[in-house]
């Protein structure tokens, strides 16, 4: 199965998150400064999950070019973490109006669960390509992931003691994935031009 489609679908899916998060931003009805001080807030819960968003989406793009065909479990799996994404929005503008415990919290489980998600997609792409591929080889212990995952997992409960704290938890996570990781580009520029031509039918 090829490919193509399911990277334009989720493109697709990303770029209307995006668009609706920044919908939620309300500009404010006085034309002044300090009625821009309530929309910080807000405002800070999108450049969050503007960053996180824009992470997924560079990776999937990354993981789909090391990729040479798709399944229909790697089919569900995708949509399992477009899923988890499309719930971002409404994390976002909950978590941004006080930054109480509880949205906070719901912000870190939708980012644990769509961690989990991009998780088994690549699960789902190396079971397809065999663990010797380039792709395997590209992913391989997918250490940050794994740390993110603990780091959202230990956020979900600080979140109740101190809600800044979990906040903190995710911009780390943020900050850790805007270090750039050339293993899958590294990867697809010295792989074997054989292993990328499909299988025969």
């Amino acid at each position: 199965m090829e490919k193509g489609r399911l990277e334009a679908f989720s493109d697709g899916v990303i770029a209307i998150i995006i668009t609706i998060m920044v919908l939620e931003l309300r500009p404010p009805t006085e034309p002044t400064l300090e009625a821009l001080r309530p929309v910080v807030p807000v405002f800070l819960s999108y450049v969050l999950s503007f960053v996180f968003v824009a992470i997924y989406w560079n990776n999937h793009h990354h993981l789909m070019q090391a990729a040479d065909r798709v399944t229909g479990r790697v089919l569900w799996a995708n949509m399992h973490l477009l899923f988890w994404l499309s719930l971002v929005p409404f994390v976002t503008h909950w978590m941004g109006g006080a930054f109480a415990p509880v949205p906070v919290a719901a912000y870190g489980v939708v980012m644990l669960l769509a961690g989990c998600a991009y998780y088994l997609l690549t699960r789902a792409l190396i079971a397809e390509h065999g663990p010797h591929s380039s792709l395997a080889t590209s992913v391989g212990r997918d250490s940050k992931g794994i740390a993110s995952v603990v780091l959202y997992a230990a956020a979900v409960p600080l979140a109740f003691v101190e809600p800044r704290v979990a906040c903190g938890l995710y911009v780390v996570v943020a900050v850790m994935w805007l270090i750039p990781d050339r293993r899958i580009e590294s990867t697809i520029a010295h792989r074997d031009p054989a292993e990328s031509s499909e299988p025969p039918s």
